[in-house]
């Protein structure tokens, strides 16, 4: 798994969809300062790395929820990469909205799965866990068994890990903090000195260079 996380942590940085600036931090949606910023779609430009995300996604369901008969994507950084998982397993697909829509059908699971179907659900990245939770939950209040989650990338945050335990939901991920930093290391995208500022970071999130 360790070869698995540090070839993921490889592919992304080599493409940027990982970046690690911790000395000119990013700032979040959620106004935290970050060291790094993950955008896991641009995986879906370059073939290669779609392709290894694709399969090794795949992979993990069927290693560890082989009993899913359905897949759900959480939209939006899920989507394709859902459908695509989805695909390589046959069988049914949807994706599931933040909340709602305000007209139409009102639809926030788009698709249609098989009623009280075992799904696995397919997520971009995990930070506290909370919007990848409120998927599940509109799940299974539509009366299907989530089985489990897979996902790309977290970054490993204790409140992420505690409200799964909660959920009582398995998570699965491709890629982590801790061994990005290892391979930016190893590489030298970032220096020695600049590994315990990374590691900080994830201590307080929210209040990192306030």
């Amino acid at each position: 798994m360790n070869d698995l996380k540090h070839a993921f942590a490889e592919k992304l940085l080599g493409i940027k969809a990982i970046k690690l600036r911790p000395n000119e931090p990013f700032q979040w949606a959620s106004g935290w300062n970050s060291p790094i910023y993950t955008d896991n779609r641009l995986v879906l430009s370059y073939p290669e790395v779609r392709a290894f995300v694709k399969t090794e996604l795949t992979h993990a369901v069927i290693a560890s929820f082989p009993e899913a008969r359905a897949v759900a994507g959480v939209a939006t950084g899920a989507i394709a990469m859902g459908m695509a998982v989805a695909d390589l397993l046959q069988l049914p697909y949807a994706y599931v909205r933040p909340k709602p829509k305000d007209h139409g059908t009102k639809n926030q699971i788009e698709g249609r799965l098989p009623e009280g179907a075992k799904v696995v659900v397919i997520e971009d990245l995990i930070s506290t866990g909370s919007s990848s939770l409120k998927a599940v939950e509109a799940l299974r209040q539509a009366g299907f068994e989530v089985v489990g989650m897979v996902a790309s990338y977290t970054y490993g945050f204790p409140v992420a890990e505690q409200a799964f335990k909660d959920a009582g939901l398995k998570l699965i991920t491709l890629g982590d903090y801790e061994h990005t930093i290892e391979i930016a290391a190893e590489t030298g995208y970032i220096s020695k000195d600049d590994i315990e500022v990374l590691k900080e970071w994830r201590k307080n999130p929210a209040e990192w260079r306030k």
